[in-house]
C-alpha cells in the first residue's frame, strides 16, 4: 500500500511539482493550500508525512507545527519543514518544534525522495523491506 504524503503549501505549483515527484516515486498525495485545510484534513484521515510551508497567510507552518504537536491523536505524524526559507535559525527552530527535517526549496528530485523515505523509514512508517 502507497504512504501517503500531505503537501501543505499555499504556492499551487509547489504543490503540483511535488506531488508529480512524490507520486512518480510511489507515493499518494495530499494536497492542502492552507494549514487550516491541512488540520482539517489530518483529522479525517492522518497521512504518513507532512511536507509542511513556513510562509502561509492567516496561520502560518510555525503555527500549524504547534497545533499537531500539541493534539494526541496528530503528535506522532512525522513533519519535515519545507520552504525556501534556509536560514539556520529556521532550521534550528522547526527541530526544537518537533520537526522531523528541514527540506529547502528549491529541492533535488532525488534529494526529495531520499529524504522522504529517510524520514519514513525511521519514524516506522516506511515502506516494508524486501
Amino acid at each position: 500500500m502507497a504512504r501517503t504524503v500531505m503537501i501543505v503549501d499555499d504556492d499551487n505549483d509547489i504543490v503540483e511539482l511535488t506531488r508529480l515527484v512524490l507520486e512518480r516515486g510511489g507515493y499518494r498525495v495530499c494536497p492542502a493550500g492552507s494549514g487550516k485545510e491541512a488540520l482539517d484534513l489530518v483529522q479525517r484521515e492522518p497521512p504518513d508525512l507532512i511536507l509542511l510551508d513556513i510562509n502561509m497567510p492567516e496561520m502560518d507552518g510555525w503555527q500549524v507545527l504547534k497545533v499537531l504537536k500539541l493534539d494526541e491523536t496528530t503528535r506522532g505524524i512525522p513533519v519535515a519543514m519545507f520552504s525556501i526559507r534556509g536560514e539556520v535559525r529556521d532550521k534550528v527552530r522547526g527541530i526544537q518544534d518537533g520537526a522531523c527535517d528541514y527540506i529547502a526549496k528549491p529541492f533535488g528530485y532525488e534529494e526529495l525522495l531520499g529524504r522522504v523515505e529517510a524520514i519514513l523509514r525511521e519514524s516506522g512508517r516506511g515502506r516494508a523491506s524486501a
